[in-house]
């Protein structure tokens, strides 16, 4: 046997035992003609003591090695209670060399998080040694674990569905795969499972889920990888919104609970529309542990004579600045020049009275009319956003995210949850100067077949909603369209004629035809949960063998280039 137990295994009921341990050497230590050896196996650490220099023959650390020996009680004075194992040790009889290292590591696996990533990326084998990273995974495979536990009590049934499939339009670009036997042809992998999930409700299945790999060519963001990501994909037959609502809450609730000592979100957990989210929050991700709220002033400065604000929205933001110097109220002004904002004006209320520039349009009963309808108090300050109606809510969602952070108002120890509802089904794109599906175009317009057909595309809400957990999109999702005549309208307002909607998605649309049940689902980011509870800031932190942000995988070297043999036999010339 290579090994008696892992380190943490052993315990103070093992001591005077013969055992063997192997895995790294952490490090190497001399006290005073002592030597020490550092052994780390996936567990943790061990002392070991040598008693023989020439155990050390050709070790250095990192390299991979056993040890036989025994397990004795460490001395009252060399006991490491930081360590799992500080309070024993073993006295080596024996040492070998299972796999040799380099002399000179690419860098301290101990501070490997605080290398430069093109780097860590490349030496991924090394950079996973680190105790973070390792822990990382292991609470991946956990809350994995526990997600399906959980889903089949709920009475889900977990089903794999294809990774080839057919290309077809669903918000991102498709990763594209040749195929050899039909030239000309290619197969694209999934950017979700969304048509075969709604396919097998209309075989019959009641609950299905799955950790579903989806695949998207898209930038990189901190909370979105290049490539491939992996969600919690669940459907359900006979489902309306609130079904998936409470499953939704039940299964992140539970598992946020189990697996971090933060405070959660009280279940139900709130929710808004998307025009009420925009309207408060300056967008459809509100991070709720920010208290401050955004409030609406265009109707108030049409009454004013502030020719600056008029013929345009106005936002507010109320803030305690009262024990700030007049340097904060210049870095905000900084910060908003930095966004895009010609300025950032703002009036502070002082003994009933407002001090600002903008304080001599305002008549005395205008003043209180604002302190009215913005709840001000002594000492408060309220900050105002003017821009066209395109940009204006996200510049206002942008200051308050600022204004949060630089006060200090956003409280780290807890995990605010919320559903976005009611988004708009369809939007305008000025560039093809056509009407596009804003979200998912497999969701059921509210109002059905009656709201296609007579009202203005621009005006109709669909049954989509996402769920946001401290300002992080978790999932999307949505009451499907189950039924052929609306699919048929839907598409013909997004420009699609049946014909090309046999083309992409014939076999949904058929499907439709043979009886479908109204169904609905969601599918919240394994990997963002898995950053969030872990508490770190990038989820390639959370993924194992991530893609950098160039979309490049620097340890295997892809994308790279194939052979002229592989190119003809995909039926691929490269321009």
């Amino acid at each position: 046997m290579l090994r008696t137990h892992l380190a943490t295994q052993l315990k103070k009921e093992n001591i005077g035992e013969k055992v063997r341990l192997s895995g790294w050497v952490n490090a190497i230590r001399d006290h005073g003609g002592v030597k020490f050896i550092d052994l780390r196996d996936f567990s943790g650490i061990m002392q070991i003591v040598l008693h023989n220099d020439s155990m050390l023959t050709g070790v250095n650390r990192e390299a991979v090695i056993s040890v036989c020996g025994k397990l004795r009680a460490r001395s009252d004075d060399t006991i490491n209670t930081k360590l799992e194992t500080g309070y024993i040790e073993v006295y080596a009889d024996s040492l070998e060399i299972l796999g040799s290292c380099k002399n000179m590591l690419p860098f301290e696996i101990d501070e490997s998080k605080a290398t430069r990533e093109d780097l860590r990326l490349m030496y991924r084998y090394l950079d996973l040694r680190n105790a973070k990273l390792r822990d990382n995974m292991i609470l991946r495979s956990a809350i994995i674990a526990h997600i399906r536990e959980h889903m089949t009590k709920l009475g889900f049934l977990e089903i794999q569905t294809p990774i080839l499939t057919a290309s077809s339009p669903e918000g991102a670009r498709d990763f594209l795969v040749p195929s050899r036997k039909h030239k000309g042809k290619f197969y694209a992998l999934p950017q979700a499972p969304q048509i075969f999930k709604q396919l097998l409700m209309v075989s019959g299945f009641d609950r299905y889920f799955q950790i579903a790999p989806c695949f998207r060519d898209e930038d990189a963001r901190s909370d979105r990888t290049p490539g491939e990501f992996y969600q919690l994909d669940f459907e359900m037959a006979f489902a309306e919104q609130e079904d998936v609502f409470e499953v939704t809450q039940s299964v992140l609730y539970d598992t946020f609970t189990k697996f971090s000592d933060k405070k959660i979100s009280p279940k139900p957990f709130k929710r808004f529309t998307y025009e009420e989210a925009k309207l408060k929050y300056g967008g459809d991700k509100p991070d709720l542990r920010n208290p401050l709220i955004i409030c609406d002033l265009t109707e108030f400065f049409k009454a004013t004579e502030f020719a600056l604000f008029k013929g345009k929205p106005v936002r507010g933001i109320v803030a305690d600045c009262s024990d700030k110097p007049r340097s904060f109220f210049d870095n905000s002004l900084k910060y908003a020049m930095e966004i895009g904002m010609k300025g950032l004006g703002y009036l502070t209320l002082t003994d009933g009275d407002f001090k600002g520039p903008i304080e001599k349009f305002l008549s005395p009963g205008q003043k209180s009319d604002l302190i009215e309808l913005t709840g001000m108090k002594n000492g408060e300050t309220l900050f105002f956003i003017c821009d066209n109606a395109a940009v204006v809510d996200e510049l206002a969602g942008n200051i308050r995210t600022w204004l949060g952070k630089s006060l200090d108002l956003i409280d780290l120890n807890t995990f605010e949850f919320c559903f976005i509802t009611d988004y708009p089904m369809y939007e305008y794109n000025p560039e093809s100067k056509s009407i596009e599906f804003t979200h998912n175009p497999f969701s059921m317009p509210k109002g059905g077949l009656e709201a296609l057909s007579s009202k203005d595309p621009l005006d109709i809400y669909a049954h989509q909603y996402d769920i946001v957990c401290n300002g992080v999109e978790l999932s999307s999702g949505a009451v499907r369209n189950h039924s052929p005549e609306i699919m048929k309208k839907a598409f013909e307002i997004a420009g699609y004629a049946e014909e090309e909607l046999y083309k992409r998605f014939g076999a949904l649309y058929t499907a439709f035809q043979y009886g479908a049940p109204p169904h609905a689902g969601m599918a919240p980011g394994i990997d963002r949960i898995v950053m969030l509870i872990a508490g770190e800031e990038t989820l390639r932190d959370v993924i194992a063998f991530p893609l950098n942000s160039n979309a490049q995988d620097l340890l295997l070297g892809a994308p790279n280039t194939v052979t002229e043999i592989q190119l003809r036999e995909a039926n691929i010339k490269i321009r």
